[in-house]
Parts: structure tokens; C-alpha cells; sequence
């Protein structure tokens, strides 16, 4: 039962930390009583089976250790919590500044996070807490209205209202998921997606990290290709801010095979390929391999010609033409090609994209290659375009905020510094 003494234990920490589900398998196992052959019974599979899965400590079968926990009473969020990789401990120099170039020491971060962080810090407080121990279910209505609530509120950039929401959307997915339908335990994936993009817009890694994996792994249980690439991307996102490119790059080009190997026979899939090779075209610009990049925008461009300019409403992969094109202004950024990347977005406009985030986005990507550039006026005026459709974007993003500190300190008498660093800190510029 989730209420035993046994799941709060020092040896279930252990196990956690371990990352050993078999074991904690083994534990419930024991604590009933129950010998190999009769888990075996329960599970439709031999006692030798069942001793190997308890033994290993790298999990083969998704499935059937879900199934096992959940027989022998092992808790939800204590056998995700062990299936979730580790987070590194390794001091990483972290990029936080304009410049995909420039890199900061992990001390500098933390104190230009703590500077910047916009979000009160008891909403992050109630995330962690959800994340270490599931809430009871509300059900405070139907499960897929309120996922489109929580959409909506990350497409208008309402960051803080979504933090709000989150830990009981959490609950009721995961009471909703209980079901042990596909459909279900893949509405739980992603929630916890949606959870990932979020904290990863706030500079929050280390909780995005944990809750793409868990996104991950209950894409995998329900056996969703779409929810295990939108998992997949999160995480691989999350990587790719930890200075783990490598890694990310690996996970994408995994996904993007198993979904062309689907056919892409619906737009939905199409959607999702061409997704894919946009976040894959700008990991690699991260990781400066310029021809793989490059490579990719192109197959992007081509997987997205015949999509609709308007993805329909929701659609998991609301990728369009124009979307492909805002993100080869990214990558033409990332790779320190300013000029290239202005180019690129020159005849973008707002009215391309459907929602207030896409709409800011263009502001900051476009922002973020004037700066670039060296063109304080242009950057301003892109990111008070970006503040107007979602104010969100620009004040809670922490590599955003950091354009705006440094235009203040360096630009304070350009025109549109003032009117920026008012609309974004809520007072005037001092002089």
C-alpha cells in the first residue's frame, strides 16, 4: 500500500538513488510473502524471468517492471523516481549569455538564475513536492479540457498560472493513468512534456530533467510514438542545456528513425518528423557541426512543405513552414552567423504563428541576432515586439532577461531601452 511505513524507508531511499527498480521489486516481492514462481503467477511469466528482472539494474522490459511494481504495491512516483537517470554532479560550464559562444562558470548561473527567476518561489516548491510524492486526485473535470487549459496557458506565455496549475493536473493524470490504459498513461506523458517545457522556459533544468524522463518512460509504457517523441525532445532539450550534446543529439536522431520508419503516412506524424529535425538541426548548431545543422533545416523545410500554414487545434506538433523557418533563424544564431540568421527571419511576421509564445519567439530569436550583431536598437525593438504578444517570454527566460540587464547597463539612452526595462521590470530606468 502506498501508506506503508516500508516506501518512506531509508532502504527505499537507497534503492531510489541506486536506480533499482528491480530491487525495490524484490523488496515489495518479499514484504508480501510471496516467492518467485507466485510473482511469476500473477505476472504470466516464469520465476526466472521474474529473478532477473529483480537482479538487473539496467531495466530491458518497461512494461513488465511497471506491471511487477504495481502488483507487489511498490508506489507510483517511487518507481519512476528509480527509473530516472541521475542527475550529473560534475561541475559543467552552463551558456547563459547572448553569445552561443560565451559560457559562464555554474556558480555565475546559479546567482544570475536567482537574479532573474520571476516565478514565486513557492510555486517551484509545490512543483518538487508533487514530483516527490504524487498529490491525492482532485478531479476537478475532465481530464483533456484541462490539458487544453494548461496548453493554452503555455501558448499565451502565462507561466506562472500554468506553475499553479500543475502538481493537480499531475495527480489526476497520474489517478487517470491508473486505468492502465495506453491512452491514458500516454494523457500522463504529456503532462509531464508539458511540465519539462515549462521549467525548461525557466531556466529550471534539473526539475525538467526529472520530469522528461518521467515523461519518457510513461511514453514508453503506453506504447505512444507521438508521446515518446514529444518526451524524447524535452529531454533531449534539457541535455542540450546541461552541455550534454552529445547525448541529446544521440536521442533525436533515434526518434526521428523510429517515426520515418512509421511512413508518416498522417499529417500528425509528418508534423512530429519535421519537429524532430528542427530540434535536431539546432542541437547540432549548439554543438557547432554546421553541416549536420544546415543538413537538417533543409530536411525540415522539406518534411514541412506540404503541412498546413495553421496546425489544427490540438495538434501535438503544431509545426508550419514558418515555424521551420523561425527555427533556421535559431540555428544560423547558434552557430555565430547573425547576418545568416537576420536573413532568415527578414519576412517573418507574427501573424505566421498562431499563438502569443510563437509570436514572442520571433521577437526574442530575432532579438537575439541583433544583439548579436551589434545592433542595440533593433534588439530592443525585437524583444518590446516579444514583451507585447507574451510578456512571459521575455521576463522569465532567464538568457532573455540577460539581453535586457545588459542593454540597460550598456545601451541605457538607445531608443526603446527605457520603455523595455519598464515593461519588464515594472519601473522606470533611473536618469
Amino acid at each position: 500500500m502506498p501508506g506503508d511505513p516500508l516506501w518512506n524507508s531509508i532502504k527505499v531511499r537507497e534503492l531510489v538513488d541506486q536506480r533499482q527498480p528491480g530491487a525495490l521489486v524484490r523488496l515489495g516481492r518479499e514484504h508480501r510473502g510471496w516467492t518467485l514462481d507466485e510473482l511469476g503467477r500473477h505476472l504470466g511469466c516464469s520465476a526466472a524471468t521474474v529473478s532477473r528482472m529483480e537482479r538487473r539494474t539496467r531495466v530491458t522490459d518497461l512494461t513488465l517492471i511497471h506491471r511487477a511494481a504495481s502488483t507487489v504495491g511498490v508506489p507510483q512516483h517511487v518507481l519512476v523516481s528509480s527509473l530516472a537517470p541521475p542527475t550529473p554532479t560534475g561541475p559543467t560550464a552552463t551558456r547563459v549569455s547572448a553569445s552561443p559562444h560565451a559560457e559562464e562558470d555554474p556558480m555565475r548561473r546559479r546567482s544570475l538564475l536567482a537574479t532573474t527567476a520571476t516565478v514565486p518561489a513557492a510555486l517551484l516548491l509545490g512543483m518538487d513536492r508533487a514530483l516527490a510524492d504524487t498529490p491525492p486526485p482532485t478531479h476537478r473535470g475532465a481530464l483533456d479540457a484541462r490539458m487544453a487549459s494548461a496548453r493554452e496557458l503555455y501558448d499565451k506565455g502565462a507561466h506562472t498560472q500554468l506553475l499553479a496549475l500543475l502538481p493537480s493536473l499531475l495527480a489526476d493524470a497520474h489517478a487517470t493513468a491508473s486505468s492502465r490504459r495506453e491512452l491514458d498513461q500516454a494523457r500522463l506523458s504529456s503532462v509531464y512534456s508539458l511540465s519539462a517545457a515549462l521549467l525548461i522556459k525557466l531556466g529550471s533544468y534539473d526539475r525538467a530533467r526529472l520530469t522528461a524522463d518521467r515523461a519518457r518512460t510513461w511514453a514508453e509504457v503506453s506504447g505512444s510514438a507521438l508521446a515518446a517523441a514529444a518526451a524524447t525532445r524535452e529531454l533531449a532539450i534539457v541535455l542540450r542545456h546541461q552541455d550534454r550534446g552529445e547525448e541529446a543529439q544521440t536521442l533525436m536522431e533515434s526518434a526521428a528513425a523510429r517515426l520515418e520508419a512509421t511512413g508518416l503516412r498522417t499529417d500528425a506524424a509528418s508534423s512530429a518528423y519535421a519537429q524532430m529535425l528542427c530540434t535536431l538541426a539546432y542541437t547540432a548548431a549548439r554543438g557547432n557541426q554546421r553541416t549536420d545543422a544546415l543538413t537538417m533545416t533543409q530536411e525540415a523545410r522539406h518534411a514541412a512543405r506540404r503541412l498546413p500554414t495553421r496546425a489544427p487545434a490540438g495538434r501535438l506538433f503544431p509545426i508550419s513552414p514558418a515555424a521551420v523557418d523561425l527555427y533556421t533563424v535559431g540555428v544560423h544564431w547558434a552557430l555565430g552567423d547573425a547576418g545568416a540568421a537576420l536573413e532568415a527571419g527578414q519576412h517573418l511576421r507574427p501573424e505566421h504563428f498562431p499563438t502569443a509564445e510563437r509570436k514572442a519567439r520571433l521577437g526574442t530569436d530575432m532579438a537575439r541576432a541583433w544583439w548579436a550583431w551589434g545592433r542595440p536598437e533593433q534588439t530592443a525593438h525585437a524583444l518590446l515586439n516579444a514583451h507585447r504578444a507574451s510578456p512571459g517570454e521575455v521576463r522569465d527566460r532567464p538568457a532573455i532577461r540577460n539581453i535586457v540587464t545588459e542593454l540597460v547597463q550598456r545601451h541605457p539612452r538607445t531608443a526603446g531601452v527605457r520603455e523595455l526595462h519598464a515593461a519588464v521590470s515594472a519601473q522606470p530606468l533611473a536618469g
